[in-house]
């Protein structure tokens, strides 16, 4: 895959992108590993968080999946995708940003899905700035808000719904073991979030739900067009890995999908690096 140069205003759509990334609609097959359960992702329209929402479904799993208003497009794509899979499809825009919307979609989670077993933290902001001069204090707040706050949001109000036995899987990144020079905030969350995963792992271990953290390497999905990366840069992303290309978005699900589910119960802490071979800590 070579994308050609091109640009998205923020937040970015996939049905926009070019090529389109595969979100597992037509290659992920499930084998029952998540029956019954219920499960709210964040950034859940399109990308990694779509990719997600897709497998769980084909695994057995109803989903609810928030997304910003812009990007009800591509939730109506997901939403359709997990409906086809026989699955219950729950849609819930909001802005992460706003503590009463993590409140509010974590609730209306459960209560639309009768309960809640998995909470995927995967919603990200990633916004490419050439200079710490050029880096406003309004980028880095809202970075910060969308990436790790809302984390620790969601995360408190899910406590009150997440059963023994449930999950939470929070996304972090390569950013946060080899950062990029021009994303300082983003690669900075990243690392916060490694940090948070542990700690609240910890924190959780001994009322039984889990806690562990997917790293994904460069993939290709609608945070990059839409001023990820450089666009004269996208035509080279992801060419710098050892396999030499970048990941599609269907390639994260099978981690997500392992420690989502009881065949991880003895993993607490983790992080699964889905990379390309980038080495890492």
């Amino acid at each position: 895959m070579e994308p050609p140069e091109q640009h998205q205003a923020e937040p970015g759509l996939d049905e926009q992108m070019d090529p389109k990334a595969d979100i597992g609609e037509f290659s992920y097959r499930g084998t029952g590993r998540l029956v019954g359960r219920k499960a709210l992702v964040t950034g859940g329209d399109s990308g990694i968080g779509a990719a997600v929402a897709v497998a769980f479904a084909r695994e057995g799993a109803d989903v609810a999946i928030n997304f910003l208003e812009e990007e009800t497009p591509d939730a109506e794509n997901v939403a359709r995708i997990i409906t086809a899979s026989g699955r219950k499809a729950v849609t819930l825009p909001g802005d992460l940003t706003e503590a009463n919307v993590c409140r509010q979609v974590v609730a209306a989670a459960a209560e639309q899905l009768g309960g809640l077993d998995i909470l995927v933290n995967n919603a990200g902001k990633q916004i490419a700035v050439p200079s710490l001069d050029e880096l406003t204090d309004e980028q880095v707040e809202t970075t910060f808000q969308t990436n790790i706050l809302a984390m620790f949001r969601t995360s408190r109000a899910a406590l009150a719904h997440l059963p023994a036995g449930a999950t939470i899987v929070n996304t972090t990144s390569i950013e946060a073991y080899q950062p990029s020079p021009l994303l300082l905030d983003y690669a900075s969350t990243k690392a916060a979030i490694n940090n948070f995963t542990k700690g609240l792992a910890t924190q959780l271990a001994e009322t039984g739900v889990r806690v562990n953290a997917v790293a994904p390497g460069p993939i290709w999905t609608p945070l990059q067009p839409s001023d990820g990366q450089p666009k004269e840069k996208l035509p080279e992303f992801g060419k710098s890995t050892p396999l030499g290309r970048a990941g599609q978005p269907t390639e994260l699900a099978p981690a997500y999908v392992f420690l989502a589910s009881p065949e991880s119960s003895y993993v607490v802490g983790a992080t699964i690096h889905v990379d390309g071979g980038m080495p890492t800590p």
